[in-house]
């Protein structure tokens, strides 16, 4: 079988690529150029294509590199500061993975001739009732399906998870069994074209003007300002211009129109129900019992979902940022049902 194989620089992606290269099939390596500007947190840096490269030619394999950096700026770039202009908060990690890691990777397998596309994630593909659903990866603190939840079944029934069976340590052995360069690399993190050194700050900063705010208390007291609402996350804490010694308040409102934000105390960010939008579904719509989980790493919880998407806890929960990816996974937490963005 042919494979196109994400190569993205890191020990993940290279042993998938030393996986498949093992199990007999004919593997392509490819990198995406994704972001021109400054990067400091890994996956999209030169450094990163350099390493894939290296691997590519340690596992004796072809390398590509495509340059999608216009579909990046489209897709994710303008849509991640838009949302913050708007008051949302923003999961661009998955937008990329949605347009561009599995969107365009499969458009550009099909142009080139491949059977399947794989990656590096730490998920796996199951087949439930005649249709693919991705499924949790073997290692629970590394699983990632919250992540890739947005694959149709087209895509899911030519992409391969080749370490989604594997621990991260043993992916990290096998790696070093191999002589890869990349063993004992650490793992990206944050918004890689959000730099470590300038922040969320900077980078919105230089693109957007930013607003002060009232922070006032659900009565409509005010009690400071923020000099930038476009900063401000639903449940912050820190930073929102309050003095200290007080009790802890939270943000519990975000008013963008009216340049206020609203704080209260903490039980003020339950909620019993949440409406999601923009569903997209493995299979066709569900409604029923689910359990949904708001965050890469957060704990499911049972739900009832309605058709519409609207989330009913059986407990109330902590409310999520507008804007947040909210995934409905099946009542054993084995597979992704589907999910959306939260409203």
């Amino acid at each position: 079988m042919k494979v196109l194989v994400a190569l993205s620089g890191g020990v993940d992606s290279s042993v998938a690529a030393a996986e498949l290269v093992a199990a007999g099939h004919h593997v392509v390596g490819i990198t995406m150029r994704l972001w021109g500007g400054d990067s400091d947190t890994g996956c999209c840096s030169v450094a990163d294509v350099d390493d894939a490269r290296r691997v590519a030619q340690q596992l004796d394999i072809d390398h590509l590199v495509f340059n999608f950096s216009d579909d990046f700026d489209t897709h994710v770039v303008e849509p991640y500061v838009q949302a913050h202009r708007d008051g949302f908060t923003p999961n661009p990690c998955i937008e990329c993975n949605r347009h561009l890691k599995f969107h365009r990777l499969s458009e550009r397998a099909d142009l080139l001739g491949f059977d399947a596309i794989a990656t590096g994630h730490h998920a796996r593909i199951a087949r439930v009732a005649d249709r693919w659903h991705v499924q949790r990866g073997a290692d629970a603190a590394k699983d990632q399906s919250y992540v890739v939840h947005m694959l149709p079944q087209r895509e899911l029934a030519r992409t391969l998870f080749p370490v989604g069976h594997l621990t991260k340590a043993q992916v990290r052995d096998r790696a070093t069994a191999l002589g890869l360069r990349t063993a004992d690399k650490p793992d990206s993190q944050d918004v890689c074209f959000v730099t470590n050194t300038g922040g969320r700050s900077a980078f919105l900063g230089s693109r957007i003007p930013f607003r002060r705010a009232r922070v006032v208390d659900t009565e409509g007291v005010q009690l400071g300002e923020v000099d930038a609402i476009e900063m401000v996350t639903l449940g912050q804490r820190r930073g929102i211009g309050l003095p200290g010694g007080g009790p802890k308040q939270y943000v519990v409102g975000i008013d963008v129109a009216g340049a206020t934000v609203v704080v209260g105390d903490e039980h003020r960010l339950d909620h019993t129900e949440m409406h999601v939008r923009q569903l997209v579904w493995a299979d066709s719509a569900i409604e029923g019992e689910v359990l949904v989980q708001c965050s890469a790493h957060g704990t499911p919880a049972p739900a009832l979902l309605d058709p519409d998407g609207t989330v009913h806890w059986h407990e109330p929960q902590r409310r999520v940022a507008p804007g947040q990816s909210v995934v409905f996974y099946d009542v054993t937490d084995t597979y992704v049902l589907g999910g959306g963005i939260a409203a």
